[in-house]
């Protein structure tokens, strides 16, 4: 399948990059056309086996923006990769399909190209959304010989084979639906243009928000759906996302299924937070991961309060105070 490409992403100026170098970050906004991924960080040359670099991988239907709030609750000296996915934001769609081994390979190599080449280097994965998803796959399969994954931290998902396999009940599957509407990417791409990308965007930011109004004050703050929504004006970013989306009914799901029959586990710490309204209503969450667990820990934080899915924004000191707790144990 070819993918278009918006080269207007790269050259658009917008208050997102402002915002976010605002806060100590540094961007590759001006080669991020030829360098194919757009990133923010900071501190990557402070990198140590003591101070691993966090890597921040967003969901859907967002871009690296949706950081904002977790990064002033970091320590400092905590180097950073935050980058857009490849197809969202300003990130340039791949060549090849958008599987979670495929973008996340991709972002480990973007992020190398940063660092001294002849080193092994520590990191620590932070995913919210598809981004926990393609967390999962790298943790899973490390593909990447200069990184050493120390841990991983998920933000409110369930593994996609748990997912797919809960279409069962109606409830999820209603609750759910964008899955398997979304896998199907020519109509699924021509639909959303033809409603508007932005339109679409804005109903699964209300769809999967909770009904805490501070919360979703908070997590409106900075215009930040405005970013998301001009993200999704793009066709490319929206066939990209939908590729995603098909991965994970089709080869990514294939993967998982032979990771579990070959014992394949996600073999260091991980945190998993998740909202207690959205999916925590749903699923016994330490059931659920403990399937996908090797021999290492397993932490479980839920938030409550009437927070949605996007804990990161809605909820930033308990997402963030968790995980910072797990990064200074595990680092």
């Amino acid at each position: 399948m070819a993918f278009s490409s918006d080269t207007e992403l790269c050259s658009e100026s917008a208050h997102d990059i402002t915002y976010m170098t605002s806060l100590g970050l540094e961007s590759n906004i001006n080669t991020a056309g030829s360098d194919k991924i757009f990133y923010c960080c900071r501190s990557l040359e402070q990198s140590s086996d003591s101070n691993p670099i966090l890597v921040l991988i967003h969901g859907y239907p967002q871009s690296n923006f949706m950081w904002r709030h977790i990064i002033p609750l970091l320590p400092p000296q905590i180097p950073l990769f935050i980058p857009d996915i490849p197809g969202y934001g300003r990130s340039s769609p791949l060549s090849t399909p958008h599987s979670k081994l495929n973008t996340g390979l991709s972002i480990l190599t973007a992020l190398h190209a940063l660092l001294s080449p002849t080193s092994t280097h520590g990191i620590i994965l932070a995913g919210h959304n598809r981004g926990a998803h393609i967390s999962q796959r790298l943790t899973v399969s490390n593909p990447h010989p200069s990184f050493k994954i120390l841990g991983t931290i998920l933000l409110d998902i369930t593994p996609s084979l748990t997912r797919w396999s809960s279409f069962g009940s109606p409830s999820t599957a209603v609750g759910g639906f964008h899955w398997p509407f979304l896998v199907n990417v020519s109509l699924a791409t021509s639909m959303i243009n033809a409603l508007g990308g932005d339109v679409w965007a804005r109903f699964c930011l209300e769809r999967w928000s909770g009904n805490s109004t501070s919360a979703l004050s908070k997590f409106k703050e900075n215009n930040a759906w405005e970013v998301y929504m001009s993200d999704f004006k793009h066709e490319s970013v929206v066939q990209a996302s939908c590729d995603d989306y098909r991965a994970g009914a089709e080869e990514d799901v294939v993967m998982q299924e032979e990771d579990q029959r070959q014992g394949r586990k996600m073999n260091c710490p991980v945190l998993k937070v998740y909202s207690e309204l959205f999916l925590g209503e749903k699923y016994d969450m330490r059931a659920v991961w403990e399937e996908f667990m090797g021999k290492a820990e397993l932490e479980l934080v839920g938030i409550g309060g009437g927070v949605g899915h996007f804990v990161a924004e809605e909820a930033p000191e308990e997402t963030a105070e968790a995980m910072v707790r797990f990064y200074e144990r595990v680092a």
